[in-house]
């Protein structure tokens, strides 16, 4: 097993459009959007719970659950807060819809672990603090619909 640290090899990205049913982005749909990830401090969510479903009877003191409907965590990225620029703020305004990209192993041609999440931003808040630390911006998402996950990065073009 290959470990590694995601730190600089995770890239986070906002895409307009994904026109494809199965979310996987075009090469050029990548390009279009906006590569976050050097601007982004926390992260929060981004995957998918399971709600199960409690199945108990008269035949056993044991509670057994069986699966239930799936849901998205609820999910956010905060940002460090530019000083002059307002680009999380106009760019991912309240109402914006698109999709999150999270390239788990890097936005390599052929790797694995690209998941791409349609999201809305429901709201973008400034984090006020009389802590020693930099501004931040932390940007709420709701995911709309399933996710794809773990696809394949597709090629450069």
């Amino acid at each position: 097993m290959a470990r590694f640290n995601r730190k600089e090899l995770t890239r986070i990205k906002f895409l307009p459009t994904v026109t494809s049913t199965s979310l996987l982005p075009t090469r050029a749909e990548i390009t279009a959007g906006t590569d976050y990830t050097d601007q982004i401090t926390g992260i929060d969510g981004w995957s998918i719970e399971n709600q199960p479903i409690e199945t108990p009877d008269m035949g056993s003191t044991f509670v057994s659950k069986i699966g239930g409907d799936d849901q998205a965590a609820d999910s956010s990225l905060t940002f460090y807060e530019d000083s002059t620029l307002d680009d999380i703020e106009t760019d991912l305004a309240k109402g914006t819809t698109g999709y999150i990209a999270i390239f788990s192993k890097g936005d390599i041609a052929s790797a694995k672990g690209l998941d791409v999440f349609p999201v809305t931003v429901v709201s973008n808040t400034k984090a006020y603090s009389t802590d020693n630390e930099a501004a931040k911006i932390t940007v709420q998402f709701t995911i709309t619909d399933r996710p794809a996950l773990n696809q394949t990065v597709p090629a450069m073009t």
